[in-house]
């Protein structure tokens, strides 16, 4: 698994990393069903090709470039990212459940604006 999109993306859901992608492998864009539906967006982990354009083009921050990479208290969106599937309820239910049990685990930081949320993690 390649990169990873964690939850300052919660509330922003900007498609500036969809834009940048030149494999398209960032979901839900907005010309996908679920893009009203889903918290965030998602990497899917077998489309990315490690270029990195994304992390660049994210406004708050929200995308690391490897799972290891990612904040402990952010590590369970690993996962989410890993199962999301456009087009496919199941997973994108299963995605939105890990993403929804997260903010619940941290509501202390969902009140955090989300450009600053990454830095409020580590605190």
């Amino acid at each position: 698994m390649a990169f990873v999109i964690t939850d300052p993306c919660i509330g922003t859901k900007d498609s500036a990393c969809v834009d940048v992608c030149p494999v398209d492998c960032i979901h839900p864009r907005k010309d996908e069903p679920e893009f009203s539906a889903t918290t965030m967006l998602y990497i899917h982990p077998d489309e990315c090709i490690d270029c990195g354009a994304c992390v660049p083009a994210c406004p708050v921050a929200a995308i690391y470039d490897s799972p290891e990479s990612t904040p402990a208290s952010q590590k369970e969106l690993i996962e989410a990212n890993s199962i999301y599937r456009a087009g496919d309820p199941a997973l994108v239910s299963q995605a939105e459940s890990i993403v929804k049990a997260h903010m619940a685990s941290h509501a202390d930081l969902m009140g955090v604006a989300p450009a600053e949320r990454a830095a409020a993690h580590a605190k």
